[in-house]
């Protein structure tokens, strides 16, 4: 039998074998009942306080990922434990996502057919807090490269992800990188304390593909149960080779020019992730809107709002395959746009290696420096000419 034939037929029986699991182990969660006890005790915890913070403590501590103020309580939780990367799909189905917008870092790149994929990163403006996150989705194997710049065993939760002969492999990756049974949150290997499937979280009922959600405080007790918290089994802390941005109170980036508005495709003719940022200037903040409309954050429902938005140019390969799975260049070097203030600064971006954080410098040469606050990085194809700021 041909090789190619044999190859797709293991793939599908692979799906329908997962999409079997994912059904038994994951019961639906909907507005008549809740079928599991598991279930029901995850549901009821998530997203509540887990520490509730005195007012009139002061916010002196300096989050190394976002540089935002926060207080010693919160700190005294972030530093037991390591930056949380997850896989969030945002098929224009799947909106609005939870979670989002208490991530310090978003990552987002196409997955594949144009339609985008983010890598969440939480540490410091979720340390108090059970937050309920999703969709999510699985490993994209450039994603599993910016989650390497948060230690070399950051915690990385998906839902699966490619299996391919090809460099678009994200699984072997993993395997790899020595993350397997370690720092590799795969939903397969959870329970239905840590993640759980609900077809009507977003007010009526999706594709299975859309239902997977998670609670973050129970998906670092699974990494606490495998001797995963600041240290690791070595007694390593994950900010061994982590090197902070720097952050000031206005953006260093040379001379800038106006944006109030900041407008691209990822792909070209595919409206529905056309992406803006609005510059609110009274909050001093960007807010997204996708595919038209305003992108919220299902939690609380309020709108995503980005402190600074960094455009980054990569190469962009692919489809690569009949899955269409794309490949970006996550090392080297490249040009960059930094949206922040209501501006938008030229800049550079390099990554030494898998482990070296991407640094970004402005068109003198030096590093720029952030205002603190949340940051988005849109990753685009450097043949990408879709750009356009006012």
């Amino acid at each position: 039998m041909n090789k190619k034939i044999i190859y797709l037929a293991s793939l599908v029986i692979v799906y329908l074998i997962g999409l079997g699991i994912g059904y038994l182990a994951f019961p639906k969660a909907s507005p008549e009942g809740l079928v599991s006890p598991a279930l029901e005790e995850g549901l009821a915890k998530a997203g509540k306080p887990l520490v509730v913070i005195n007012p009139s403590e002061p916010k002196n501590q300096t989050c190394p990922l976002n540089g935002l103020a926060y207080t010693t309580t919160e700190k005294n939780l972030w530093e037991k434990r390591r930056p949380l990367t997850v896989m969030i799909e945002n098929h224009q189905e799947a909106r609005p996502q939870s979670g989002i917008s208490s991530a310090d870092i978003v990552y987002e790149a196409v997955a594949e057919g144009a339609i985008t994929r983010l890598l969440a990163v939480f540490y410091c403006d979720t340390a108090t807090t059970d937050l309920v996150i999703g969709p999510v989705r699985s490993a994209r194997t450039y994603f599993l490269d910016w989650a390497s710049e948060y230690g070399k065993y950051p915690l990385y939760a998906h839902v699966g992800g490619a299996n391919t002969p090809n460099k678009a492999n994200a699984l072997g990756q993993i395997k790899d990188y020595g993350w397997q049974g370690i720092n590799d949150l795969n939903q397969f290997g959870l329970g239905v304390k840590e993640c759980w499937r609900d077809y009507t979280r977003i007010g009526h009922e999706v594709a299975t593909e859309h239902t997977m959600y998670c609670s973050t405080e129970n998906l670092y007790k699974a990494a606490q149960k495998r001797v995963l918290t600041n240290l690791d089994k070595k007694g390593d802390s994950w900010t061994k080779f982590f090197v902070p941005w720097k952050f000031g109170e206005k953006p260093d980036g040379n001379t800038g020019k106006p944006a109030t508005a900041v407008d691209f495709d990822f792909w070209k003719d595919y409206a529905q992730y056309h992406v803006t940022w609005t510059f609110d200037a009274n909050a001093k903040v960007y807010k997204r809107v996708n595919g038209g409309q305003a992108h919220k954050d299902r939690n609380a429902d309020n709108q995503i709002e980005a402190k600074t938005v960094i455009i980054q140019f990569v190469t962009e390969t692919g489809p690569i395959d009949e899955e269409k799975h794309m490949l970006y260049g996550t090392t080297g070097s490249g040009n960059a746009l930094v949206v922040s203030e209501g501006q938008v600064f030229s800049a550079t971006w390099s990554k030494k290696s898998r482990l070296d954080r991407t640094v970004y410098k402005d068109s003198r040469g030096k590093e720029f420096v952030f205002v603190p606050g949340k940051i988005w990085i849109e990753i685009l194809s450097k043949a990408n000419t879709s750009v356009s700021y006012q």
